[in-house]
This record gives C-alpha cells, sequence and structure tokens, in this order.
C-alpha cells in the first residue's frame, strides 16, 4: 500500500500558491479613514502607528495612494470638535457636519469609490456613549430616532453604505424604514451585529479624542448620572448564542451586510454567520488588534508583514467576506 504524503503538495512556493485555500484580495479589504476639521491636517495617532486623522484635503491624497493599490470601499470616522459635542447629540444630524461635507468632498473626487459612512452617537455626545442618557441608563428608542436622521443625512451627503455601530434594538429596521421614505432605496445598511464589550476599542477612542464615560473632556456640563461602560448595549464576550439572535433580528430588518467586531478574537462567531447568514459577513480588525501586532514586532518578538498577512488570511478562513482593517494598505503593499 502506497504511503499517503500530504506534503507533497508543500515542496515548494509555486505549489503552495496553487493550492492555497483562502486568499485575501483588494477586493475583501475596506479601509476605516478618520477624519477631522482641517483641511490640511495630518496628525498622527499614538497608539496606532502609521494612522492618522485626515483634513478634508489631506484625506484625498491618502485615498488616491489607497485606490492606486486596488482598495475599493473605505469607512469614515469622524473626530468632532469639543465644542460641537451636547448630551443630545445635535450635531450628529447636521447636514453640514463634518461627516457629512467629508462624503461629499470624496465623492466628489473618487466617484466610483464605496464611502461607508458611522451611525453612533459616541463621537457627538459630550459623555462619550452611543445612545441618548435618562436617568443614568442609554435610553434606546428615542437614540434610535436620532440614528434613522443620521443614516438620511449621511445618504443625502452621498455615502454608498451606512453602518449603524451603536447596538440599539430595532436600528436597522428604523434606518431602513427612514432611507426607504427619503427615497433612498439603494443606500445599503452594514449593521455591527456582534459588537462586543472589548478592551481592544482603546486605541479607537484615542484616535476619535472620544469624550472619557466618567467625565467630559469638552467642558461641556453633563448633567445625567453617565454609565462607567458599555455593558448595557454591547455584548458580553462569553456570549456566542446572543449574538445568532442579534443576527436574526438584523436580517429580518432587511441589513444588507452583517459584521462580527471584533475580529481575532472572535472567529468563531465570524464561522457561524457565515454559515447562518444569505448576506455577506464582515469583520472589523480592530484598533487593538493593530496596535497589538505593531507593539510585538516592534519589540522583535514577530516579523510585521508575516503577522499582517496571517491574521487577514484567519479572518478570512474563518468566513468574513469583507474585512475592515487598518493593515489594507499594508498588506496589499507586502
Amino acid at each position: 500500500m502506497h504511503k499517503i504524503r500530504p506534503r507533497r503538495l508543500r515542496l515548494n512556493a509555486m505549489l503552495r500558491d496553487l493550492v492555497q485555500e483562502t486568499k485575501v484580495t483588494a477586493n475583501d479589504l475596506i479601509y476605516p479613514l478618520f477624519i477631522k476639521e482641517g483641511e490640511d491636517s495630518k496628525e498622527a495617532i499614538k497608539s496606532m502607528p502609521g494612522i492618522y486623522r485626515w483634513g478634508l484635503k489631506t484625506i484625498l491624497t491618502e485615498i488616491q495612494s489607497a485606490t492606486e493599490l486596488g482598495i475599493k470601499a473605505i469607512a469614515l470616522f469622524p473626530v468632532i470638535d469639543p465644542s460641537l459635542k451636547t448630551e443630545l447629540a445635535e450635531e450628529a444630524s447636521n447636514p453640514e457636519g463634518l461627516t457629512q461635507r467629508a462624503i461629499k468632498t470624496i465623492k466628489a473626487k473618487f466617484p466610483e469609490l464605496l464611502v461607508i459612512s458611522d451611525i453612533a452617537l459616541d463621537p457627538y455626545t459630550s459623555h462619550g456613549h452611543d445612545g441618548l442618557i435618562q436617568n443614568g441608563k442609554v435610553i434606546n428608542d428615542e437614540t434610535v430616532e436620532i440614528l434613522a436622521q443620521m443614516a438620511v443625512v449621511q445618504a443625502q451627503a452621498g455615502a454608498d453604505i451606512v453602518a449603524p455601530s451603536d447596538m440599539m434594538d430595532g436600528r436597522v429596521g428604523a434606518i431602513r424604514h427612514a432611507l426607504d421614505e427619503a427615497g433612498f432605496q439603494d443606500t445599503l445598511i452594514m449593521s455591527y451585529t456582534a459588537k462586543y464589550a472589548s478592551c481592544l476599542y482603546g486605541p479607537f477612542r484615542d484616535a476619535l479624542e472620544a469624550a472619557s464615560l466618567r467625565a467630559t473632556e469638552s467642558g461641556a456640563a453633563i448633567s445625567q448620572v453617565v454609565p462607567a461602560d458599555k455593558k448595557t448595549y454591547q455584548m458580553n464576550p462569553a456570549n456566542s448564542t446572543e449574538a445568532n439572535k442579534e443576527l436574526n433580528h438584523d436580517l429580518l430588518e432587511s441589513a444588507d451586510i452583517v459584521m462580527v467586531k471584533p475580529a481575532s478574537w472572535y472567529l468563531d462567531i465570524v464561522k457561524n454567520f457565515k454559515e447562518q447568514s444569505h448576506v455577506p459577513v464582515a469583520a472589523y480588525q480592530v484598533s487593538g488588534e493593530y496596535a497589538m501586532i505593531h507593539a510585538a514586532a516592534a519589540a522583535g518578538y514577530i516579523d510585521l508583514d508575516q503577522a499582517i498577512k496571517e491574521s487577514l488570511t484567519s479572518i478570512k478562513r474563518a468566513g468574513a467576506d469583507l474585512i475592515l482593517t487598518y493593515f489594507a494598505k499594508n498588506y496589499l503593499e507586502i
């Protein structure tokens, strides 16, 4: 009887490439970008090496370099001036707000680029939560009303995809209804379906200059008691069945794309979503994942390029159709 030798398929690089099961391409990647007031600004984010807060002019240069590498989609996250942050997040639905102006500017220069805009109140609230606060609690339905308004305003500005990241109940259905009523039936919704209350968001909050959950950094008065964390609306990292419940709700409410966030520590959830969902599955390789890889590489513990490739391949292998990653350009340049 002949010996079985699976190693034959690993004999050289050409064979390994030929039979490689999982391949990450530019078509799989979404590049998150931070925007800030100031046409020519470019501010380094200390906790995220190589990532910047871009002005409305400098971001066009960054997008140009990304599109030249084949990137077809970006996700925008606004850094809001502290003076505009309030308890009721009025700036979130301002038609002339930073996000809306950025969308218009980008679409004017890159009309074919897919622009994804964030739907959540935390960049706009003086207390740093994703929703309105009443009697010391983040309230759901009143928050959803504002989220729906945000979605319409962003669609009017030219967003191709709106992405609610807040984890309020019923927001996908409310946003879909509001978009349809306003004539934006073709605007997609990419829902942060399973967004876990993770420790891996720290650098992102740094990037957004987000208000502390315990005290405002903007100087604005806060009349409400502020919950100390986001665990009443973001998911418990120990739960997976609950993620399936969230998936079923979002599919019933007509989400076009469903997302798992973070990615690397939640690959089982990504796999479950891929097996159960009839829409594309996205996964967000978040700021903490990015920062950890950079830190380990800077210490000489791992090879940066290999870690980038292996981490993204693992997310794709688990079932993600789309990957939001700050490594998007780096991966395509390796």
